[in-house]
C-alpha cells in the first residue's frame, strides 16, 4: 500500500510519511528507565498520539505497557466511583489482555459487576498485587487525558498514584506513569472554565518536567521529503521545500502534515500544476498554504473555541496582532500560560509572539473579518479592487496612493491616538479585499513592534515587503530606510514600500519614489 502524509487520527510508519522519532523516544526511554511520573501536554493535533504509538511499540520489548484512552470512556465512566473502577477495569483488559489468573479474576469482578459499590483502593489493591507478580516493570500511558482532568474522581486516583509513587521504594506499583493531552495536569485550574471555581492544587505534583521539544526541525522535515521522494521523484529542492515548510509553521506538526498533504493530493489536480513535479515547487506551496489558511479544519475549529471561551486571551492575541506593543512572556500570568498551552503563542528572547505565520494570518484574517460588515475601508478595498491589478500583477504604490487619499478623506481630522491605535489595521483591512482568494499576507514577527512592522505579500508569485511605521521624525524615518533595505536584500527585491503615518501638522500628504542605495524605496506618507 503507497503510503500517504497523515492528518487524521495517528501516524503509523507503514502507512504514511513521518518524521523520524527515534532520537525523541530514546529521551523518553531515559526518563521511563528512571521510573519518573510526567506528563505530555501540549496543542491540539501537535503529535501527541503518535508519539505515544511509538513508545509504547518501543518499549514493549523490556517492560509491560498498559496503553489506555480516556476518549474510549464515556461521560458515564465519571458519574460515580463503582463506574470508573469498572470503567477502567475493563480497558485494563482491553490493553493488556493476558493477565495472572488470580488478578484476571479481580479485574473481571470490577469490570462486569458495575450494579455493585466498589473503590479506588479495590482497583488499586488489584494492580499492586499485579505489580508484586509481574516478571517485568509495569509502564501505564493514558492518552486525552483531559476528558477527566477536572473530574473529582479522577483526581482522587491521581492522589493514590502520587501516594504509591512516593512509598514505592516499600510498595509496589507502576515503575512509569505518563499522562498525555493539551491541558498541564500539574495545574488543574486551567481546565475549569473562567467562570467556575478555580482549583490550584494537582495531585500529579510530583511530576518531573518533560521539556523534550516535538515540534518538527528542518532536519525533521527534510527526512520526511526525502522518504517522499525516493518514491515519486518530483526533483524538488528538498532542503529549501524544508526550509519553506518550516519558516510558514515553525514546526507545528499538524501544519507540516496538512501542507504537505495538500502539495501530493488537491495540487497536483489544479491549473497550472497538473502534476506532482509542478506541485512540489515554491508556487505549489504556496498555493497550498493559500488553501490551508482558508479552510475550516478540526485545528482551527479547536483554536476558535479556546477564544470563545477566554475573551481576555482573545484580547492579548489582538494586541500582539495589531497593536505591537511588547508583552513580557511571564507564565505566573494566566492567559499568557493558557495562550502557551494551546499553541497560540511562544517565547522569543522573553517577548510573547505567534506561534508561527499561519496561525498569525488566520487571526489576522478572523479579527478582521470581524470588522467587514461595518468598515467603510473594506468596502472602498473592495469597490476600488480591479485598479489594482493589470495582467495578473499587484499594483502595490497604486494601493498606497489610494489608501493614503481615502484614509486622510475620512479620518484625517483624528486624534493621535486614533490614529496611531487603527492606522496599520485599518491598512490591512483596506488590502484584504484586493488580494483575497488569490494572494496572502503575513507579518514578520521579528520586526513587529509598537512603531513598526513588515507585511510581506504574496501575489501570484511574486512577493512584495511593506514597512508600516509610525512617524518619530526625519532621523526615524532613515533608519526605517535602512531597516527596509536590509530587508529587502534578505528577501532578493529590488523595490519596497513604506507606509508612515505621520502625526506633524505640517506634513506632506503623498507617494514618492527615492533610490536608496541599489534599492527602489516607494514612501507613502499619510
Amino acid at each position: 500500500m503507497a503510503r500517504i502524509f497523515n492528518t487524521e487520527g495517528y501516524c503509523n510508519p507503514k502507512w504514511h510519511y513521518m518524521v523520524d522519532l527515534s532520537e525523541r523516544l530514546t529521551e523518553i526511554r531515559s526518563m521511563v528507565d528512571r521510573g519518573q511520573y510526567f506528563s505530555i501536554h501540549r496543542a491540539r493535533q501537535y503529535g501527541k498520539t503518535t508519539l505515544l504509538a511509538a513508545l509504547t511499540d518501543y518499549l514493549k520489548k523490556d517492560y509491560e505497557i498498559v496503553s489506555l484512552d480516556f476518549q474510549a470512556l464515556s461521560s458515564s465512566a465519571f458519574k460515580s466511583e463503582s463506574a470508573f473502577v469498572a470503567a477502567f477495569s475493563r480497558e485494563l483488559f482491553y490493553s493488556v489482555r493476558t493477565f495472572p489468573d488470580a488478578v484476571s479474576e479481580n479485574l473481571r469482578l470490577l469490570a462486569g459487576r458495575t450494579g455493585e459499590e466498589f473503590y479506588l483502593q479495590d482497583l488499586l489493591w488489584i494492580l499492586r498485587n499485579w505489580s508484586e507478580t509481574c516478571n517485568r516493570k509495569i509502564v501505564l500511558i493514558i492518552d486525552e487525558v483531559d476528558s477527566a482532568t477536572n473530574n473529582q474522581i479522577f483526581m482522587d486516583f491521581l492522589a493514590q498514584l502520587r501516594l504509591y509513587y512516593l512509598t514505592r521504594e516499600k510498595t509496589a506499583t507502576f515503575h512509569s506513569v505518563i499522562l498525555a493531552g493539551v491541558y498541564d495536569v500539574r495545574n488543574l485550574k486551567k481546565k475549569l472554565r473562567p467562570e467556575e471555581d478555580r482549583r490550584n492544587n494537582s495531585p500529579w505534583n510530583i511530576a518531573a518536567e518533560f521539556n523534550i521539544d516535538m515540534s518538527f526541525s528542518t532536519d525533521d522535515i527534510a527526512g520526511m521529503l526525502k522518504d517522499y521522494e525516493a518514491d515519486f521523484h518530483t526533483g524538488m529542492d528538498i532542503a529549501k521545500m524544508a526550509g519553506l515548510l518550516y519558516d510558514y509553521t515553525s514546526g507545528y506538526p499538524y501544519l507540516v502534515s496538512r501542507l504537505c498533504k495538500l502539495m501530493d493530493e488537491r495540487v497536483p489536480k489544479m491549473e497550472p500544476f497538473s502534476d506532482k513535479r509542478n506541485a512540489w515547487t515554491k508556487s505549489g506551496f504556496t498555493e497550498a498554504l493559500k488553501i490551508l489558511q482558508n479552510e475550516m479544519n478540526p485545528l482551527y475549529q479547536s483554536l476558535k473555541g479556546k477564544l470563545e471561551d477566554y475573551p481576555q486571551l482573545r484580547n492579548v492575541l489582538y494586541e500582539l496582532l495589531f497593536t505591537g506593543k511588547p508583552i513580557p512572556y511571564t507564565i505566573m500570568n494566566d492567559y499568557i500560560e493558557i495562550a502557551v498551552m494551546f499553541g497560540f503563542i511562544k517565547n522569543r528572547n522573553g517577548t510573547a509572539v505567534i506561534s508561527n505565520r499561519i496561525f498569525e494570518t488566520v487571526l489576522y484574517n478572523w479579527f478582521i473579518s470581524e470588522e467587514y460588515m461595518n468598515n467603510r475601508m473594506y468596502d472602498l478595498g473592495v469597490k476600488e479592487k480591479n485598479q489594482f491589478i493589470a495582467g495578473g500583477h499587484l499594483n502595490v504604490r497604486r494601493i498606497l496612493e489610494k489608501f493614503v487619499e481615502t484614509f486622510d478623506d475620512l479620518y484625517g481630522d483624528q486624534e493621535e491616538t486614533f490614529l496611531e491605535d487603527v492606522g496599520r489595521r485599518y491598512f490591512m483591512l483596506f488590502l484584504k479585499p484586493i488580494i483575497n482568494g488569490v494572494g496572502n499576507c503575513y507579518v514578520e514577527a521579528e520586526t513587529r513592534n509598537h512603531e513598526r512592522m513588515d507585511l510581506v505579500i504574496d501575489y501570484c508569485g511574486e512577493q512584495f515587503v511593506i514597512e508600516l511605521k509610525i512617524w518619530r521624525g526625519n532621523a526615524y524615518l532613515e533608519r526605517g530606510e535602512q531597516q527596509l533595505f536590509d530587508y529587502l536584500n534578505y528577501f532578493h527585491l529590488e523595490k519596497g514600500y513604506m507606509l508612515s503615518f505621520n502625526f506633524n501638522k505640517k506634513k506632506e500628504i503623498g507617494v514618492k519614489e527615492i533610490r536608496f542605495k541599489n534599492k527602489v524605496l516607494v514612501e507613502a506618507v499619510v
